[in-house]
């Protein structure tokens, strides 16, 4: 919102303060101010003058000899070469002397050999912005109006000698979207007083305006209040001088006296108002209503609008004439013969607007004040202000009353203020009374309500007022934020820290990188037929499928992170980079409802894709291939480093992984996940080589997971050593074998290690041999080596009862 310094100075008295004071004033208030805009660019000594008599110059063609009346007792000789001077107008003159914007010095100077004693300026040579000025003014020189006093400084005529606040608004405070608002504003941090302007207009005819035209409101809650007036006899032209000098102060390009008018009372009152061409109207009729499916208006920008059923029109009945609080329509339009007009003003609900004027793609100063909820109580006050402004400066004559129609009435907001709270949430010690002079500042109105306590009535301006916090907040805005007491912070205060998920998915991708995986982060959205072709954790899972999606395929949420893991795969791959080492920790979204009725379940996973080399060739060693046992390697790295135990694993044949080299992850008897090679079909698919892929739950582990790493003491004793080279059927699963010997070894077993796997036709076809490497030590003995070869006799006929195993010799 911008806001002239000059204009401001009509509602609230700022005598003693500067434009850039008063900018410091409001930021420090809350509402920040971005620039202060001096409209005076360089311009000294420019005042205005009569053209008493022109001549073309004897030596140019394009050139013309001016006799000027500046009011300096003497007539000056000033050469023009602008095609539209002509001698009756008033023009604005730059004596010699005089600065013009960017350093020009005027001086006397000769052209063509006739002297020139001056500068007629055009708009732009004063340094008006150019998209601003009427068109007619655009080009050569600037015509000032027949009444304007010669000899009186250009800068008061144009109100060049003005600067402009540029506010820059939070959503919440739309009130100061209008000069009054700002007016209240300014009134309540000086403290004093707002001169409202006159907005009571009698009827200037003995027409009825309830004889001629009618409104009827169909769309109730889209429209609580429309209201009308109709005038008469208006002669649509040039706008005062006055009043398009503070259109153009605030960034608005003056058009004609009536939508001038329109666009005036709505930058001071906030309040948007249309005007129609009431000739176009049927019967007068005005009737808000939805707009159909597929009814089209051509609007004032000559573009055809295709509009929907959620959008407001303003219709005469048959025809619709408006987009409600957008844009009006072509059909209806003021232009130059127009002699009747319907001034409307009216309460459009805010979300309608905002959707309207999105979905179409037209934002105007109106919309965004309707966007922002105007003044309800507006509404009348601008209706008269407009219509007693058209009256005087375009000779319309007001018909008698108003004709509206009310939906719905405003409801006051009176709110209870107690001292002690507000004292509590500021810290300060305000006695009630003094509350109630900064309630006064604001131009709220108050009463006592009991002990300690205001019962404060809020005007209908201030709609973001509806809680007691909003009105302590006030206090404190115009107490100052600099004059509440400084403290210092009491009670137990907690050092920051990361949650133990935080820590652990730290530390996770820590490991993870370490061992040389890249972290990705893919898409939630994915293709329908990504979370077909391969199921992943949760093949049950229903689609989710995205509302409004921005392309097919990102058209549902994933259920799994392996199909887009793939992809960054296939991406590298295509770019000769065929060593892919990845990892992702994000989140799934799960259902088994065919339409969602409720939030999808949401699950954090970790997924791992390796593929390619595990090292590449070197003059002492061959390359070499991952395989299921590299994938496995880092994931025991991680739970062995997160502490995790129990953490076991089972063979397993799922949909798109081979069925030989798979395994699931069990944890306290759940399955969590599953690792292990794609099948040769969805590798082929992919045009992928050998991959190996882990995807799993991640909050078990992080349930799982120690909070904090254990040290222990170094060991004092030695430990003892055996190997065991076992021989059992193929199918006898090496983990419990394993477990079979910690159960019987107990305490005094330090470690266990497999170390060699061997299968021939020397064994036959269903045996294998597996070597088993166990240590054992106690913590705080010496073990006896009889006591070693006892507990290793049990070990080994724990494995030959269990698991039917031959000793190997």
């Amino acid at each position: 919102m911008k806001v002239s310094y000059q204009w401001l100075s009509e509602y609230v008295d700022v005598t003693g303060f500067t434009a850039e004071e008063l900018a410091e004033k409001l930021t420090r208030s809350g509402i920040e101010v971005d620039i202060v805009e001096d409209r005076n660019k360089g311009v000294t000594n420019v005042v205005v003058g009569y053209v008493k008599t022109r001549e073309k110059h004897p030596d140019a063609d394009k050139l013309s000899v001016c006799t000027i009346d500046a009011g300096q007792g003497e007539d000056l000789q000033i050469v023009c070469g602008a095609k539209n001077v002509d001698a009756g107008q008033k023009v604005p003159v730059a004596m010699i002397g005089a600065v013009l914007p960017g350093g020009l010095q005027i001086k006397r100077a000769k052209l063509r050999g006739v002297e020139s004693q001056g500068m007629i300026c055009s708009a732009k040579e004063l340094g008006l912005n150019d998209k601003l000025l009427p068109k007619e003014i655009q080009e050569g020189i600037l015509v000032l109006p027949e009444d304007t006093e010669i000899g009186s400084s250009v800068l008061d005529v144009l109100a060049i000698n003005d600067k402009v606040l540029d506010l820059d608004l939070t959503p919440n405070r739309s009130d100061c979207l209008s000069m009054l608002g700002a007016a209240y504003e300014i009134a309540a941090i000086l403290g004093r007083s707002v001169k409202l302007p006159d907005a009571e207009t009698a009827g200037t005819s003995a027409v009825k305006a309830s004889d001629h035209i009618s409104v009827k409101i169909t769309a109730t809650e889209q429209c609580t209040h429309y209201a009308a007036r109709l005038i008469e006899g208006v002669r649509v032209g040039t706008s005062p001088l006055w009043i398009q000098n503070r259109l153009m102060a605030a960034g608005i390009r003056p058009i004609n006296n009536i939508v001038d008018i329109t666009n005036f009372v709505m930058l001071e009152y906030g309040q948007p108002l249309h005007a129609f061409d009431a000739e176009q109207l049927n019967n007068g009729h005005i009737d808000v209503r939805l707009a159909a499916a597929g009814e089209k208006l051509v609007t004032l920008d000559d573009v055809e609008r295709t509009l929907e059923p959620h959008m407001l029109l303003v219709t005469d009945g048959t025809k619709p004439v408006a987009i409600a609080g957008v844009m009006g329509g072509a059909n209806s339009e003021v232009t130059d013969g127009t002699s009747r007009i319907l001034l409307e003003s009216a309460k459009f609900a805010g979300s309608s607007v905002r959707r309207t004027s999105r979905q179409l793609g037209l934002r105007s100063e109106a919309s965004l004040r309707f966007e922002k909820e105007a003044n309800p109580e507006a509404v009348l006050p601008a209706l008269n202000r407009a219509a007693a402004l058209i009256a005087q400066y375009a000779a319309g004559q007001v018909a008698d009353g108003i004709v509206e129609a009310v939906a719905g009435s405003h409801k006051p907001v009176s709110i209870q203020l107690a001292a002690d709270r507000v004292n509590k949430y500021l810290g300060t010690e305000l006695s009630l009374a003094e509350m109630g002079q900064i309630i006064e500042r604001l131009h709220f109105t108050y009463e006592q309500a009991g002990e300690g306590a205001l019962l404060v009535h809020v005007p209908s301006r201030r709609g973001d007022i509806t809680r007691d916090v909003d009105l302590i907040e006030e206090v404190a805005r115009l107490f100052g934020y600099d004059n509440i007491p400084t403290t210092l912070m009491s009670g137990v205060t907690t050092p920051g820290s990361l949650s133990k998920e935080q820590s652990i998915r730290r530390i996770t991708r820590n490991l993870l990188t370490q061992s040389g995986l890249h972290e990705v982060i893919t898409y939630s959205f994915t293709h329908p037929n990504q979370t077909t072709s391969l199921p992943g954790l949760y093949p049950a899972a229903k689609p989710i499928s995205l509302a409004m999606p921005m392309s097919e395929d990102r058209s549902q949420l994933r259920t799994s992170l392996l199909p887009h893991l793939l992809d960054v795969v296939s991406y590298n791959r295509n770019r000769t980079m065929d060593d892919v080492a990845i990892f992702e920790i994000g989140k799934v979204f799960l259902t088994d409802e065919e339409t969602l009725t409720t939030l999808p379940q949401e699950k954090l996973l970790l997924s791992i894709v390796l593929t390619g080399k595990r090292r590449q060739a070197h003059w002492a060693q061959k390359s070499e291939a991952v395989d299921f046992y590299d994938i496995k390697g880092i994931f025991d790295r991680l739970v062995s480093y997160l502490g995790v135990k129990g953490l076991t694993y089972q063979s397993a044949s799922p949909d798109g992984f081979h069925p030989g080299r798979t395994a699931e992850l069990v944890l306290d008897q759940k399955v969590i996940g599953r690792m292990g090679q794609l099948h040769p079909t969805v590798q082929q698919q992919r045009d992928l080589d050998d991959t190996y892929v882990l995807e799993m739950d991640f909050s078990p582990i992080l349930e799982a997971a120690g909070d904090a790493i254990v040290y222990k003491l170094l060991p004092r004793y030695p430990s003892i050593g055996r190997d065991i080279a076992v021989v059992v059927k193929a199918n006898v699963p090496v983990g419990l074998m394993e477990q079979s010997i910690k159960e019987v070894a107990g305490e005094l077993l330090e470690s266990i290690q497999v170390f060699d796997i061997y299968t021939g036709e020397r064994l036959g076809a269903d045996r294998k041999s597996v070597a088993i490497a166990l240590v054992y030590r106690h913590a705080e003995r010496t073990l006896l080596d009889e006591e070693v070869t006892e507990l290793h006799a049990k070990v080994v006929q724990t494995l030959e009862q269990q698991y039917e195993a031959e000793l190997r010799k």
